[in-house]
């Protein structure tokens, strides 16, 4: 007989990256292909975070376990990054939590506070792993649909919650949409949150990558903070690591203590050699962190630019961060879409289907790993769909 296997597993969605890059074996054309999928730096990491690596590949600790919270100097130098990042000055290491990148720590943040049985508001389009974690985990999901801006919208918000509703989970920048929340809407949602008694969940993972070096949110004003804010994290984009999976959750102590019951039965701690990559890159990479954000910042009005035509019928709707969101003319779905850009244009895309309930011909396009004129072929091509 064969094994039998859990049905919320089994009922989720296979990785829509994993899916569109089984269609590559399909391609009709030999040319080099353009590669819009992933959301991951395709550089390396500033000279100084490599010889550090390097440095402390050779030492005995490296090999040993860190502590569950993440190493003590990591925790200290982020909160550091943190306060500058807000000029907020109630934030401490104490509130800092490293885990084995952001998907770990969204992972860690959910259960602590929510199982089945309990719901969660998840702002669309939303990320699909945190929908796919939601499901694997029976929470019920309560989609939270968006204004004309793509920004969430609290009035219906405010409907969703009810007895079973443990937290409402936002991602700015957005992933797919890149769209950077005003610091007013944060707000909002950060007071309605508070006064429904749960938790406002922010993934923050391409805060770098917004079109200002102002606050992203004034959430850590409020020294009740701890009481309603997460925020989450990603060292993987800001420094190029992406294979070291390093993230952080910053929160109170109250969550902090459930969700390292959970990192304790995962991966035990975030790397440690990654730990100390994230260290020196935070210590001494903060003006290559800038160029880099300027440099991709340089690539979107590139795309932008590429775009404006809507070459092929392709509309670019918003962009930002790594991300164009774009709508297709083509009267097929998506996922038929996809398939033709991969086959026949050699271009590589996420559908929409991905970041949605419903089909609305939305593509995810991710610009930031492309150069100027691989942006300029992309125009080319998509110009002959």
């Amino acid at each position: 007989m064969a094994m039998k296997f859990a049905a919320r597993t089994t009922e989720l969605i296979d990785s829509p990256i994993g899916a569109a890059f089984a269609m590559l074996d399909h391609r009709v054309n030999d040319r080099p292909l353009l590669d819009l999928s992933q959301a991951a730096p395709g550089y390396s990491p500033a000279p100084i975070v490599l010889d550090r690596i390097a440095e402390a590949a050779r030492e005995s600790d490296t090999s040993r376990y860190p502590p569950a919270a993440g190493l003590v100097e990591l925790r200290q130098e982020f909160a550091t990054d943190l306060r500058r990042s807000y000029a907020a000055s109630d934030i401490t290491a104490a509130d800092v939590t490293i885990t084995a990148g952001c998907n770990q720590a969204f992972c860690a943040t959910v259960n602590a506070l929510a199982g089945p049985g309990d719901s969660i508001v998840l702002a669309t389009p939303f990320y699909f792993n945190h929908e796919m974690w939601l499901q694997a985990e029976g929470i019920e999901v309560r989609y939270l649909g968006c204004t004309t801006e793509l920004h969430p919208d609290l009035e219906e918000a405010a409907t969703l919650i009810d007895d079973t509703t443990r937290a409402i989970m936002l991602v700015s920048p957005g992933n797919p949409t890149g769209v950077t929340l005003p610091v007013e809407v944060i707000a909002d949602f950060v007071e309605l949150a508070a006064r429904r008694n749960i938790a406002l969940i922010l993934d923050e993972t391409y805060r770098t990558f917004r079109p200002t070096e102002a606050p992203a949110h004034d959430g850590f004003d409020n020294p009740a903070w701890r009481t309603t804010l997460i925020t989450l994290h990603s060292f993987s984009k800001d420094l190029a690591i992406p294979g070291y999976r390093v993230g952080a959750i910053v929160s109170g102590a109250d969550h902090q203590r459930e969700a390292l019951k959970i990192l304790d039965c995962v991966a035990i701690g975030a790397p440690r050699i990654g730990q100390e990559a994230v260290i020196t890159g935070l210590r001494h990479a903060r003006g290559w962190r800038r160029e880099q954000a300027q440099r991709i910042a340089r690539l979107q009005d590139h795309f932008v630019a590429t775009m404006a035509s809507a070459p092929g019928g392709f509309e670019l709707v918003t962009s930002g961060a790594y991300f164009g969101w774009v709508r297709s003319n083509d009267q097929r779905s998506t996922d038929e879409t996809v398939r033709r850009l991969i086959v026949e244009l050699d271009t590589l895309v996420i559908p929409g289907t991905a970041f949605t309930t419903t089909d609305e011909g939305m593509l995810r396009f991710s610009f930031a790993n492309l150069t100027p004129a691989e942006i300029d072929e992309l125009g080319l091509r998509l110009a002959t769909y």
